[in-house]
């Protein structure tokens, strides 16, 4: 998959000035040109228990992560895509050694390297969900310590120094899976430490990826809020609302999600003789499912048409939630598909939400998050070549970039990190409208105006362009007029771009 446009025109500055530069700073562009057509790399953050291994598997479409705790759960795992199913253990030193997937087709418990000689996991998989998307699994962090692991810092986060080092060694490891966003997981209310352990992994992140903007909040594990089969929906929509409030200049949003659910109806794992054995359950009177279904120990213990062995495998896959749910379905429609029960198994997951989430806040940003990241890696490299000659050179292509229109987006992605971390304050509906501008390129939506015709949207953006300059020059800070100025623009752009176009995007 290679990069977007704006992506892409970075990429052809590096093919451009890459052969004129000293070998040293020539190395690096290339490892900047090599990232650019890599897919966008998401973080997956979270305290020891939060269900972290279950999203990633969940995000897979595969049982791949081990979900107990062990030793390839205290190591930093990358999940990408490949033409084959492999495991490697890298070592400190760039030394691999190849692992079989085991039996049930996960990564190995035991990993065959002393710990505090691996850097980290390497798994590629011929899973399509990896094919725009590389997950990196990171260790948990415990509850009484909200540092970043020096294992998840030095592989995730450690790229200002030597980001473009082909050895995997302290310094530049990561530039391995340096990464452009956090999905951050945790479980129940949010705690001190949740938005600790949050800020400790923005302050050593990437530049694009310790922001709101790029950091999603995943409340996970909603099915306990309330216990048993109940339905969790009603407290979990309200309190993730709430969380979003709470965590607003650390995360994008907070979404409600039952892991478990969705690792077993994503990964496939849930068969044929699973769903005759909950169609068995559901043909049982009324009273008996709801004492069957009052507790773990009363559905495992009492008497039951179905044999305790295949009831603990259904709690594993399922919980008490998930197998209330799915009997209530088959009570309902004794006739139900098994593939039409995994699809509202799904639905009751609250994934689906997740995936549009991310396709929303993440993979539609991917191409002005990764030009932007690689326009900020040149910047730097520009000031710290060890020739005069590379630093003029770099500078200049990149100033020839920066000035055609289409990077206005990449100024507004600034601007609006600047206002959603709080760093410059705003009145909320021009941040609200800042926000719209800068991650969406639909006029109707950035201008809230969903049924407009191009004459009016195009009118309305002006009118934006001329709010935002008459903010700049009368009353704002020196910051805020700045991002005003850069808001103003990007309205203007805005507003040529629908009339050229007759409002179509």
């Amino acid at each position: 998959m290679g990069p977007g446009p704006l992506g892409a025109r970075v990429a052809g500055l590096c093919d451009e000035v890459g052969p004129r530069l000293g070998p040293a700073t020539q190395h690096q562009v290339l490892g900047i040109r090599r990232r650019l057509d890599e897919p966008l790399r998401v973080a997956i953050a979270g305290r020891l228990k939060a269900g972290k291994s279950t999203l990633v598997n969940a995000l897979i479409g595969r049982r791949v992560a081990p979900t107990e705790v062990g030793e390839c759960t205290r190591i930093v795992t990358q999940f990408r895509y490949g033409t084959a199913d492999r495991v490697d253990v890298v070592r400190r030193d760039g030394s691999r050694i190849s692992l079989p997937l085991d039996d049930a087709g996960m990564i190995p418990q035991r990993l065959g390297v002393p710990r505090a000689e691996i850097g980290y996991v390497d798994v590629t998989l011929t899973s399509d969900h990896l094919r725009d998307l590389t997950v990196l699994d990171t260790p948990g962090l415990a509850s009484t310590n909200t540092s970043v692991s020096t294992g998840a810092r030095r592989f995730l986060f450690e790229a200002a120094a030597a980001p473009f080092d082909d050895n995997i060694d302290d310094d530049s490891a990561g530039a391995i899976a340096g990464a452009e966003a956090i999905i951050y997981v945790f479980t129940q209310s949010v705690r001190d430490d949740d938005v600790a352990a949050l800020e400790a992994f923005r302050s050593v992140s990437a530049r694009l990826a310790s922001n709101p903007i790029n950091s999603l909040g995943l409340f996970n594990k909603v099915d306990k809020l309330v216990g048993g089969a109940a339905d969790p929906w009603p407290v979990a929509g309200p309190l993730a609302a709430d969380q979003t409030g709470v965590l607003r200049r650390v995360v994008s949003e907070v979404v409600p999600i039952v892991g478990l659910l969705a690792e077993t109806t994503e990964a496939g794992r849930l068969t044929a003789a699973d769903c005759e054995a909950l169609r068995t359950m559901a043909r049982l009177p009324q009273s008996e499912r709801l004492v069957l279904l009052a507790s773990v120990d009363l559905f495992t213990s009492r008497d039951a048409p179905v044999p305790r062995e295949q009831r603990e495998r259904l709690l594993r896959l399922l919980d008490l939630y998930g197998i209330g749910f799915a009997i209530a379905q088959f009570a309902a429609q004794p006739q139900l598909a098994s593939g039409d029960l995994v699809r509202l198994l799904f639905q009751a997951s609250g994934f689906p939400r997740l995936r549009n989430t991310l396709d929303q806040a993440f993979r539609w940003r991917t191409d002005a998050i990764k030009a932007g990241w690689g326009l900020s890696s040149l910047e730097k490299l520009a000031s710290h070549a060890a020739r005069p000659e590379d630093r003029e050179l770099l500078r200049d292509a990149i100033e020839q970039v920066l000035q055609q229109p289409d990077y206005h987006r990449l100024r507004l992605l600034e601007v609006a990190q600047l206002v959603s971390s709080g760093s410059v304050e705003l009145p909320e509906p021009m941040e609200q409208e800042l926000t719209r501008l800068a991650l969406s390129t639909d006029p109707r939506w950035i201008l809230s105006l969903p049924a407009a015709a191009p004459e009016q949207l195009t009118r309305a953006a002006l009118e934006a362009a001329t709010r935002w300059r008459v903010y700049a020059v009368a009353g704002a800070s020196p910051a805020q007029s700045r991002v005003a100025q850069v808001a103003h623009r990007g309205f203007f752009l805005l507003s040529q771009r629908v009339r050229a176009a007759g409002g179509v995007r």
